[in-house]
């Protein structure tokens, strides 16, 4: 499943640097995209050893929690459009699938 979230992240993001807005929030964007990408990695290294880095599941879920429940927020507001919220909802149950896996993943010694 890790692993299914890191393709999935190196194909939804990418194209997002294409998008970057041209004003004084560039930065902060190509941040988030930027680190979002580093994340995928970590997804991926995850999934090969779930036992062994179940450490890193929790800061996973943090890490899809800290855009999804924000857009989620806004487009309840009717600050964002259908489509974040859509991503936003795909992050939130990424994040509970990660949270899941964590549960069931036992410690190693």
């Amino acid at each position: 499943m890790f692993r299914s979230a890191a393709v999935y992240g190196f194909v939804v993001l990418p194209p997002m640097y294409l998008l970057a807005p041209s004003d004084e929030h560039f930065p902060a964007y190509i941040g988030f995209v930027g680190l979002a990408l580093v994340f995928q990695a970590v997804f991926w290294i995850i999934g090969g050893d779930p036992a062994r880095y179940r450490a890193l599941m929790l800061p996973s879920v943090a890490e899809k929690a800290v855009f999804a429940v924000p857009a989620l927020v806004l487009y309840a507001m009717e600050e964002t459009d259908a489509v974040t919220a859509s991503f936003a909802a795909v992050d939130i149950l990424l994040g509970s699938l990660f949270l899941t896996a964590w549960r069931r993943t036992r410690l190693t010694a």
